[in-house]
């Protein structure tokens, strides 16, 4: 037996080896003819089409969104110096912020019977990928004395990511993340506020907290008493 598997490791290892070399192939081509290849009528001209899609659940909940108007600016030098363009561009843009739920457990929901309050230690609030709408452009103002069309392409994709730098900028500031938190706490708290209603506490307290204040001493003033899951044990 021991010969045996000994006689064919090496057939079966390059067989693996083969199909994990193709199997990285065709993803590599899938990709490759997702984001580059132009798809085209029977005349050739390009269409307008969708390459490549997918829905998916999700435990996160969105608790806000930053909205505003957005001013980015960007420059290009070719020709040795010679060729100096610029572009400003103003567009609609915004972020939202979610609480991934996925993770919460009762280790962190603690109950104080006292002042009847339910303390949900929750993850903290994340800002998502800013939507920076160049569709809806107010304004495009290109400058220069020749401007190439590689420059002006050139130019609109440092628009497009200076942008979406400083929109993200914007979004993870302490005053925004704070106020994002304040919305997140709203929300959680509405959702966790229905069960303690079926269980007869409609009039309890439900207080949220974050990662940055539970951070050194902060945690003593809430004085918790008893788990929540020896509560919901009471309730059974």
């Amino acid at each position: 037996m021991a010969d045996a598997l000994k006689r064919y490791a090496g057939p079966i290892l390059a067989a693996l080896l083969i199909l994990s070399i193709g199997g990285a192939m065709l993803v590599g081509w899938q990709r490759y003819n997702r984001d580059y290849v132009v798809s085209v009528e029977d005349d050739g001209s390009a269409v307008t089409k969708i390459i490549a899609e997918k829905i998916g659940g999700t435990s996160s909940l969105r608790v806000s969104q930053l909205s505003g108007t957005i001013q980015s600016t960007a420059q290009d030098v070719r020709g040795f110096g010679l060729l100096k363009s610029d572009q400003v561009v103003k567009m609609p843009y915004s972020v939202d912020y979610f609480v991934d739920l996925s993770g919460l457990t009762a280790r962190d929901l603690e109950w104080n019977a006292q002042t009847q309050t339910l303390i949900v230690n929750a993850p903290d609030v994340k800002p998502g990928k800013p939507n920076v709408d160049e569709s809806r452009r107010t304004l495009v103002r290109t400058n220069g004395v020749f401007v190439t069309r590689q420059a002006g392409e050139e130019l609109s994709r440092r628009a497009s990511a200076h942008a979406q730098a400083r929109a993200q900028a914007s979004a993870t500031s302490p005053e925004r993340m704070a106020q994002a938190r304040e919305y997140g706490r709203a929300a959680v708290a509405k959702i966790m506020a229905a069960p303690l209603g079926a269980m007869g506490y409609g009039d309890a307290r439900v207080l949220v907290t974050f990662p940055p204040e539970r951070r050194g001493d902060n945690r003593e003033r809430w004085d918790v008493t008893t788990p929540i899951n020896e509560v919901l044990e009471k309730h059974k």
